[in-house]
């Protein structure tokens, strides 16, 4: 099994690395560029966006040159009864059906509908191949079984909302691709300690493998992005290799543990689409960008984009480690361990807190009306002096009605 998982790390980090100053190149030609239009984006200068193809391509030939050695070597039956042939050959359909849908939305910005059809497309194909969240089974707890519709309708679900939530983090150099190896990387070991299906062990650690090796052009500062056609295809992916992996113990786990490891892009997407609807009070909302994400808000408290990055890897690899010890060790020894942690946050948070400065100013990114600390804003009640930081959460801008989460820090 190691010998896999070597193989599959490090051809997968060799093909994304030898293959993604490619991917810049063609990403000139072709327009795939990330031009800073909007206030919302955190960068500064036109930027490639084509790094997903150099991504899949690491981790589609790693998993493919495994698979066929191990099936001459017997170590592996695809067309046994679990039916592992047909359940890739529908992921790999799947993966196709996204890459298409994104590769144009990189090159020409298509709606967001779009691409949620080209999401849901690509996982009725999963389903429709066999790759399903079976019956939910408790220890000690009977639930009713599940029928083959609501199998396949929780399976979809799974599939878009967890494509959505790595997506929309998708917002500073290196935090999707980084945030998502730091799961990929828990999936494996817990994989490993569950005695897992050789075909998931090796479908984690390769996209484990292709994402280290595009880290290094992605990390700030970047030279290219990863792209929708990356970040979507990542969110797919883990989606469906979580179902795998732990599809041979109580089902229960197959959600619970994931989410856990996922909860930071998780957690974040709900936040936004709760906020969104509670904002602009319809569906239709929702599809509209804020800087209200949790690296925006990361950023505005004085941290360097690097910095949050750095901190938001910690957090998801908190997540990981808190779903480890769940898996293997118990409730009890997870929840002491997560005390901890929230203990040692707590302690020497003080030490990296920046001082709120009542001389920055942050305009709004739709008015461009400028919060001034020095005058404050006497008609909402507003003392001069009150940095943005202490303006209530509740504070509009007076100009167009927005959020605090549309302000960002303004550069004279």
């Amino acid at each position: 099994m190691w010998g896999n998982i070597a193989i599959a790390f490090l051809l997968a980090f060799i093909v994304a690395f030898m293959a993604t100053p490619y991917t810049i190149k063609i990403a000139e030609k072709v327009g795939a560029v990330d031009i800073p239009k909007d206030k919302r984006r955190m960068h500064k200068k036109v930027m490639p966006r084509f790094g997903g193809p150099a991504v899949i391509l690491g981790f589609l030939v790693s998993v493919i040159y495994l698979l066929i050695v191990m099936s001459i070597e017997g170590s592996i039956n695809l067309f046994g009864m679990d039916e592992y042939g047909k359940k890739l050959l529908g992921f790999f359909l799947g993966i196709v059906i996204i890459t298409i849908t994104c590769v144009i939305d990189d090159i020409k910005e298509i709606k967001p509908i779009f691409k949620l059809v080209g999401q849901l497309l690509a996982a009725i194909v999963v389903v429709s191949f066999g790759i399903t969240i079976d019956d939910i089974n408790v220890r000690f707890i009977e639930i009713p079984e599940l029928g083959e519709f609501v199998q396949s309708l929780i399976t979809i679900l799974w599939i878009i909302g967890v494509t959505n939530a790595i997506n929309l983090i998708d917002g500073l150099d290196g935090l999707s691709s980084g945030i998502t190896a730091i799961s990929a990387i828990s999936l494996l070991i817990i994989f490993i300690l569950n005695g897992s299906p050789a075909v998931a062990v090796v479908l984690i650690t390769a996209l484990t493998g292709a994402l280290v090796g595009f880290l290094p052009f992605n990390f700030a500062p970047a030279k290219t992005f990863i792209g929708d056609t990356g970040s979507n295809f990542l969110g797919f992916a883990i989606s469906i290799i979580a179902i795998l992996g732990v599809a041979k113990t109580y089902t229960a786990v197959v959600i619970v543990l994931p989410i856990i490891v996922l909860g930071l892009p998780i957690f974040d997407t709900l936040w936004a689409i709760i906020r969104r609807l509670i904002k602009g009070k319809s569906i239709k909302a929702v599809f509209k960008g804020d800087k209200g994400h949790l690296h925006h808000r990361i950023v505005r408290m004085g941290f360097s984009q690097k910095q949050a990055v750095l901190i938001l890897y910690g957090i998801s690899a908190s997540f990981g480690l808190f779903a480890i010890i769940l898996f293997d060790s118990g409730i009890w020894k997870a929840m002491s361990f997560l005390l901890m942690v929230i203990v040692a946050i707590a302690l020497g948070y003080k030490n990296f807190k920046r001082e709120k400065s009542t001389d920055e100013r942050f305009e709004c990114v739709e008015c461009k009306y400028i919060y001034n600390p020095k005058f404050g804003n006497e008609k909402a009640g507003i003392k001069p002096g009150t940095s943005f930081d202490d303006l209530p959460d509740n504070w509009v801008c007076p100009v167009c009605g927005e959020g605090k989460d549309m302000f960002e820090l303004h550069e004279d």
